[in-house]
This record gives C-alpha cells, structure tokens and sequence, in this order.
C-alpha cells in the first residue's frame, strides 16, 4: 500500500471540522478507507465506512472529487440514521 495515498486522504480529512462527527482513514488494499464516526458514543449509532479506490486517489481533480464523495457519503450517512420514516410499515398499522 503507499503510504502516501493515506497521508493524502488524512490531509484532506484534517481540512475539514463538524460539531458532531468525527473522520479517519486507514489503508485498505491498494486504496484508503474513510471512518466516519458519530463524536457522542453515549448515543448508539453505527459507523459510516467508504473506500477511495487508487484511480480516485491518483487522480489530478482530487480534492474535488474527495470532497463531492465525502458531502455524498454524509448525506446517506444521516439518512441513515432515521429510526423511523413513512415507508416503515409496521407503524402504519
């Protein structure tokens, strides 16, 4: 794995700052996996996973593309994270 691929995510990720959750990476293969975790541990929800595949981190765009992965992984993060929506159909009956 090149290292250098990991310390470029772990760049990224130190760029940006949230109230509520916290980002990691680890090397996985020949790409990088993204941690993202909810900061209160006193509150059960799962952790959000999502690899970056060596074509996306070698590319000449990355920063950008990181960026447009990374708001698009938050956003199913949260939805995620409803405990209830209308299509739950037990609690329609």
């Amino acid at each position: 794995m090149d290292n250098a691929r990991l310390e470029r995510v772990l760049d990224q990720l130190r760029l940006y700052e949230h109230p509520l959750l916290a980002f990691d990476a680890r090397a996985k293969e020949d790409g990088v996996e993204v941690i993202i975790r909810f900061k209160d541990p006193s509150l059960k929800v799962h952790t959000y996973y999502f690899e970056l595949h060596p074509r996306d981190l070698d590319h000449p765009q990355f920063e950008w593309t990181f960026q447009r992965q990374l708001y698009d992984c938050l956003h199913d993060y949260f939805v995620e994270m409803f405990t209830r929506t209308p299509q739950d159909l037990k609690e329609r009956t």
